[in-house]
């Protein structure tokens, strides 16, 4: 659900703790623009993926940030597709219990979406853009489901949508033997990719991937790498730092629990502290995974990760 600031200010008084805390998290908007970069560090979303719809639109994605006060984000290729008018079926994801379609009909869509793509004016790309950099939010990254299948002209579209949307870097999930093919993207046209590990991610695969390629990347899931690794993510951090597009903020127990931030055993503090002390250029991407407390919301609980990050950097 969507506040305006003077039904957030009626929910506070009235001791909604959802409401406060948009209120907090949100205040850089009295002054018209969102501000999530505190002491040097970039303070971001993984959107709209941490609303809990990868499908929802352009508008209310930018209207969920601008409540929250964020001013930069991972965002997902799906809302900005949608907005140049994608025809639906091609992108809509399928539903719990759905059976597969069968791999001539999948063929067919995959053709056709490919041949979607290489018509898609990239004027109109600029004109998502402007609405988000005139709201006052930067599009750094952009995440693209399903990569290792593009053909190669899709590829090229996926980094030239990237490069009008104002992004530096493209993000995606790592499967190290692809990484190669992707990387030579990448080099050509000299934009990083974020390779998106989980808990069975570790240093040696993202480390074959930068073998491959000079503007291959990670993507560093904090959370995943405790939860996997069982060990703190500051020493990969550290030595790769150049190689890392974006961290995803998330808190992990060393058994693998998402859990809200600061009652796991993900040095998020610490992790945040090293990038504002070293002035490295990684935004601090917040994934939102963790469940739902009770009495509480996506919204509130997201305002209160805000917090946590900007106390830390400012501490």
């Amino acid at each position: 659900m969507l506040y305006t600031r003077r039904e957030l200010g009626r929910l506070a008084l009235a001791g909604v703790p959802a409401a406060g805390a948009l209120l907090k998290s949100g205040s850089a908007l009295a002054a018209g623009k969102p501000n999530s970069k505190w002491a040097g560090v970039q303070v971001g979303l993984n959107v709209p993926y941490s609303f809990g719809n990868n499908m929802m639109t352009g508008d209310e994605t930018l209207d969920r940030c601008l409540q929250l006060g964020v001013s930069a984000v991972e965002l997902r290729s799906q809302p900005v597709e949608q907005f140049l008018g994608v025809p639906m079926n091609l992108i809509s994801p399928r539903g719990r219990g759905t059976p597969p379609p069968d791999p001539a009909a999948q063929k067919a869509s995959a053709e056709e979406l490919s041949k979607w793509r290489a018509g898609v004016p990239m004027t109109k790309v600029q004109d998502f853009r402007k609405k988000w950099e005139d709201a006052g939010v930067a599009i750094e990254i952009v995440k693209f489901d399903g990569i290792y299948n593009f053909p190669d002209d899709v590829l090229d579209y996926a980094f030239n949508l990237a490069k009008n949307l104002g992004a530096r870097a493209i993000s995606c999930e790592i499967d190290v033997p692809q990484t190669k093919r992707v990387g030579q993207f990448a080099d050509k046209h000299k934009m990083m990719v974020g390779y998106h590990g989980h808990t069975a991610t570790g240093p040696a695969q993202w480390e074959e991937a930068f073998s491959f390629a000079k503007y291959n990347g990670a993507n560093l899931d904090i959370g995943h790498f405790v939860g996997g690794q069982k060990t703190s993510p500051v020493p990969f951090l550290t030595q790769h730092h150049d190689r890392i597009t974006h961290i995803h903020v998330k808190d992990k127990t060393f058994d693998d629990k998402n859990v809200p931030f600061g009652q796991g055993n993900t040095p998020i503090k610490e992790v945040l502290q090293t990038i504002r002390d070293n002035k490295w250029p990684i935004q601090a991407t917040i994934e939102f995974e963790y469940p739902v407390p009770e009495g509480s919301d996506r919204m509130a609980e997201m305002a209160k990760g805000l917090e946590y990050c900007k106390n830390a950097l400012l501490g």
